[in-house]
C-alpha cells in the first residue's frame, strides 16, 4: 500500500529541485543519496546568486552600503540558524565549514587546550569518521583515552555499557544524534541527561537528523551540536557549530587570523566576543546566505511535515526491501530516519551500486565513513538508500525492480 503524504505535496516539491529533471544513463533520474548530501531548491540556488550579483562585499568592517548590506544577511543567517534550533541565543552560534570543520574546532579548543594524558572522551562504534578521527588524532598527541557505547544487533547503543563507561575522568560524551549508515535515531535526551549526571557535557553529530526531523537543542539539553549545510539542502562549505553560551565563551580560539581578534599588537593580542573570535578570515558569506534560504524553506513546509512524510515513505520502503529474498536491511531499530543500509546474498555492495545506477538510481555504496560499524556488522560494504523530502513511492518501486534485476543478473 502506498504510503499517504497528503500533508506535503512531494510532487510539487520535486518541482523545487532543478537538477531532478534529467535522465541518468538514459533514464530518469532517482536520487537516493541524501545522507551524502542533499539536492538543492531554486530558492537556494538563486539567493545565492543574488547575493553575489547584488550584495556581496567583505563584512563587519567596511563602512560602505555594500557591505553593510553583506553583514546584514550574513548576521540574518546566524538568526535564522538559531530560530531552526531553537537556540536561546544567536551568539551560540558559530559558522564553520561544516561537521567536520566544527567537530576539529572542537577537539582543538575544547579537547586540546585543558585535556591531558588519561582524560576520556566517549564514542560509540556507529560514529561516521568525523566524529572518530579528530578523537583518535588528539589520542595520539596528547594520550587521551577514547572509549566506545556497543551497538546492539538492532541497530541501538547499548545503554547498560554507557552507564559503565563514566569515570572521574570522563572529558565529553560526542555520540551522533541520528546514524548515517542504520538510520536509527538515539534517544540523545536520555544520553545527555546520563551525561550530565556525571558532570560531563555532551555533543551531538546532527549531520543526519537536522535534515530529516524537528531539533532544538534546548530541549535536548545538549552542551553542543553541530551540522552541514550540504544535507540540509544548502550549499557545501558551511555548517554550523551550536554550543551553550558559557561553554563557548571559556573556549579559546581555535584559528587566528582576522576578524576575530579585539585588539593585536607585539606583545599582546586580545579576541573578539564569541562567537566571532571562532570565526577568523573572511566567512563563507555566500554559504550562509544560502543555508538560511534552506532553512527558509523548510520552515515553510514544517520539519513535522518533513518527519510525517519521510516516516511513511520509509515504512513504504522497508516493506518493499523486506519482501526481497537474499536481501538484509542493517539497523532495524526503530525510531529511525529515511536511510535504509542493506546487503544481498552473493553480490558486492559495489556491484549492486554499479547496476542500479545504470537504472537511474542513484544510491551510495561503500563503508559510508564508518568502517567501525562495518566491523560490527561483519561486513565490508553496504548499499544505502536515503531519502529526501523530493522522494516518493514511484522512487522505490523503481529502487526494487532494479534490486530484482541485479538478483537475476547474478543469479
Amino acid at each position: 500500500m502506498k504510503p499517504n503524504v497528503a500533508s506535503l505535496n512531494v510532487a510539487e516539491v520535486k518541482k523545487d529541485f532543478p537538477i531532478l529533471n534529467q535522465t541518468n544513463r538514459g533514464k530518469p533520474l532517482v536520487y537516493l543519496d541524501s545522507a551524502a548530501t542533499a539536492q538543492k531548491p531554486r530558492r537556494v540556488i538563486e539567493a545565492i546568486s543574488s547575493f553575489y550579483s547584488n550584495d556581496y562585499a567583505n563584512i563587519h568592517r567596511g563602512i560602505f552600503e555594500l557591505s553593510e548590506r553583506s553583514t546584514q544577511l550574513y548576521e540574518r543567517a546566524r538568526e535564522t540558524v538559531k530560530q531552526f534550533i531553537h537556540a536561546r541565543s544567536a551568539d551560540e552560534i558559530v559558522f564553520v565549514s561544516g561537521t567536520t570543520g566544527a567537530i576539529n574546532l572542537m577537539a582543538q579548543s575544547y579537547g586540546l587546550s585543558s585535556w591531558q594524558a588519561g582524560d576520556e572522551v566517549i564514542l560509540s562504534t556507529m560514529e561516521h569518521h568525523s566524529n572518530i578521527v579528530p578523537w583518535m588524532m588528539l589520542k595520539k598527541s596528547v594520550g587521551i583515552v577514547v572509549k566506545v557505547i556497543p551497538v546492539m544487533e538492532d541497530g541501538t547503543l547499548d545503554m547498560v555499557a554507557y552507564r559503565s563507561l563514566f569515570t572521574s575522568k570522563t572529558k565529553l560524551v560526542s555520540v551522533t544524534h541520528a546514524s548515517n549508515v542504520l538510520g536509527v535515531i538515539n534517544p540523545v535526551k536520555e544520553l545527555a541527561a546520563m551525561a550530565h549526571a556525571e558532570g560531563v557535557p555532551i555533543l551531538l553529530d546532527g549531520a543526519q537528523a537536522i535534515s530529516h526531523m524537528p531539533v532544538d537543542v534546548q530541549a535536548l539539553d545538549c552542551d553542543f551540536y553541530v551540522f552541514s549545510g550540504h544535507k540540509l539542502y544548502g550549499p557545501t562549505g558551511i555548517g554550523v557549530l551550536y554550543g551553550k553560551q558559557a561553554l563557548l565563551t571559556a573556549m579559546p580560539p581555535y584559528q587566528g587570523g582576522g576578524g576575530m581578534i579585539e585588539t593585536v599588537s607585539f606583545s599582546e593580542v586580545t579576541y573578539a566576543r564569541t562567537p566571532q573570535k571562532f570565526e577568523a578570515g573572511t566567512p563563507n558569506m555566500a554559504g550562509a546566505v544560502g543555508l538560511a534560504a534552506a532553512m527558509d524553506y523548510l520552515l515553510a513546509i514544517g520539519m513535522a511535515s518533513v518527519y510525517e512524510k519521510e516516516q511513511a515513505l520509509l515504512a513504504y520502503a522497508q516493506d518493499k526491501l523486506s519482501a526481497i529474498k537474499g536481501l538484509r536491511i542493517i539497523g532495524t531499530a526503530t525510531p529511525k530516519l529515511g536511510v535504509m543500509s542493506f546487503v544481498l546474498d552473493q553480490v558486492h555492495a559495489h556491484d549492486v551500486g554499479t547496476i542500479l545506477d545504470h537504472a537511474g538510481v542513484a544510491v551510495r555504496a561503500g563503508h559510508h565513513c564508518a568502517m567501525p560499524l562495518m566491523h560490527r556488522f561483519k561486513v565490508p560494504a553496504m548499499v544505502r538508500a536515503s531519502l529526501g523530502i523530493y522522494n516518493d513511492a514511484h522512487d522505490i518501486d523503481v529502487l526494487v525492480d532494479a534490486i530484482t534485476s541485479v538478483k537475476r543478473l547474478f543469479q
